[in-house]
């Protein structure tokens, strides 16, 4: 057994008599701010230890989501209508994907961005157009040439009125014209416009009719509209109501269009073409053609993680376009690449990481508008954007987020071809790295001893100096009265 004698000769905490000790004003003083720099430290290393601090650094990309990447965006055009819109994909390595439409919606809208009508349904992709052999004879002009003065009189006259809206230097305009003008021939004979009255086929020249086929919405040449009496009508926005012939321009295939346009209509009876109910036996030639000549594009599309290219652009493989009339002229409301990320994630990321996010959509909001058509013609937008992938990790190395965010860079350039819209994107083989970095309870305990220990010895040492001090300071003037 050690005796308690032996146990207290340990003791590195002996104690002097109270008696022996002496109170001063000074060491109250010093006890009193130590008392007060405790607290302070203590509540400065409590906040730090609750807080939470991250490390950045950049690694290689290894993230494990394949070597797709999706592009979600939503942007509105509001001089290119949906009728000709296409978004087509591009790559280094040859990928080519034209006029993707699976993943990819379509809205009419007016020029002031207003949606006019509900979404717009592109159809069946059909092969090529089929045309009378260029050998056909010339049956002149059989067809009514309408302009700004007698068009709507004609749309009045007549239940329904087909219109070629052309123009002289297009390719397949040009292959049209026989056709068209043969088919005016044969409906003439067999339903007299002036005894007949149902059906009555015209054209309308666009280089002449400017103002006439801007008044349609025709941006593609030849454009083949079928107006029905009363139907055309116009809303408070100007909005047209028509149908739009997307089938093969061939003499037999355009008689039987139209010929079953009329099976609606019964010789001698005056009243409104305002449905049509020849069956199903035209839907996949005719439409409804947008009411307005803007559109609002919007979806997503999947590209491979190489430089590429996303393209907007007025597409047809049997129209042609007026490159001096073309204006891409857009709007992006939303374009990100990535998962899409809910606000409430992003959210609880940001109190971490404040500044994240803030390039995730950094073109949201921005307009491209082109006021000026005539010094903007053949005007191509592009949009170079580098793309880097950001993670966001726990302590425990669980992934709390991944993101993509860019940079952008636009610019305008003229163009001897057909303007478009192109977003060049090319992604960095780097990400950034954000890892949360935890303190140990253990940590915070050692911090706190040494903020009291620490605090009381430099205290204790202020304390002996001015002590001494002082009694040096009366030591001298007792020196000085003796």
């Amino acid at each position: 057994m050690i005796s308690s004698s032996k146990l207290k000769s340990v003791d590195f905490y002996r104690k002097i008599p109270r008696d022996l000790t002496e109170a001063s004003l000074s060491g109250a003083g010093l006890s009193i701010v130590a008392a007060l720099a405790i607290i302070f430290l203590f509540g400065m290393e409590l906040s730090s230890y609750l807080s939470l601090s991250t490390s950045t650094s950049v690694v290689v990309d290894k993230s494990p989501d394949g070597e797709f990447l999706r592009i979600d965006f939503d942007m509105s055009f509001p001089a290119l209508s949906c009728e000709f819109a296409s978004v087509d994909v591009s790559d280094v390595l040859g990928t080519n994907r034209l006029n993707i439409t699976k993943t990819i919606r379509k809205f009419s809208i007016d020029s002031h961005l207003r949606p006019t009508g509900p979404e717009f349904v592109s159809g069946a992709t059909t092969g090529l157009i089929k045309h009378d052999d260029d050998g056909e004879e010339d049956y002149g002009e059989g067809s009514l040439v309408l302009n700004g003065q007698n068009f709507e009189r004609a749309a009045q006259e007549h239940d329904i009125l087909v219109v070629n809206f052309y123009a002289p230097w297009c390719y397949w305009s040009k292959r049209l014209k026989p056709s068209w003008e043969k088919v005016a021939m044969i409906m003439r004979e067999r339903h007299d416009p002036e005894a007949d009255g149902r059906i009555l086929v015209g054209k309308v020249d666009c280089t002449v009719q400017v103002d006439l086929c801007r008044r349609h919405h025709v941006q593609g040449y030849p454009s083949i509209r079928v107006f029905r009496k009363g139907s055309d009508v116009k809303n408070d926005h100007g909005h047209h109501e028509h149908e739009s012939y997307y089938g093969d321009r061939d003499t037999d295939t355009l008689v039987k269009f139209m010929e079953s346009l009329l099976t609606a209509i019964p010789l001698g009876n005056q009243t409104l073409a305002l449905e049509d109910k020849s069956g199903n036996k035209t839907q996949n030639t005719k439409r409804p053609a947008p009411p307005s000549g803007g559109c609002r594009i919007e979806g997503f599309v999947r590209v491979k993680k190489v430089p590429g290219n996303l393209i907007v652009s007025a597409h047809s493989g049997s129209h042609s376009f007026d490159a001096s009339k073309m204006n891409m002229s857009h709007v992006i409301t939303h374009l990100s690449f990535g998962k899409k990320v809910s606000p409430s994630v992003m959210s609880n990321v940001k109190r971490i990481i404040p500044y994240l996010g803030a390039s995730h959509d950094r073109l949201s909001g921005r307009s491209y508008i082109n006021q000026d058509e005539a010094s903007n013609a053949n005007v191509t937008i592009e949009h170079y954007l580098q793309v880097v992938k950001t993670e966001v990790r726990s302590s425990n190395q669980h992934t709390l987020l991944e993101e993509y965010e860019y940079t952008a860079h636009s610019s305008l350039i003229q163009s001897h071809y057909i303007p478009v819209t192109k977003f060049h994107f090319e992604l960095s083989p780097m990400q950034v790295l954000i890892t949360e970095n935890s303190r140990s309870f253990s940590h915070f305990l050692t911090n706190i001893c040494a903020i009291i220990g620490g605090v009381f010895t430099v205290a204790g040492i202020l304390d002996s100096i001015l002590h001494n001090t002082m009694r040096m300071m009366k030591k001298v003037e007792l020196g000085k009265n003796y």
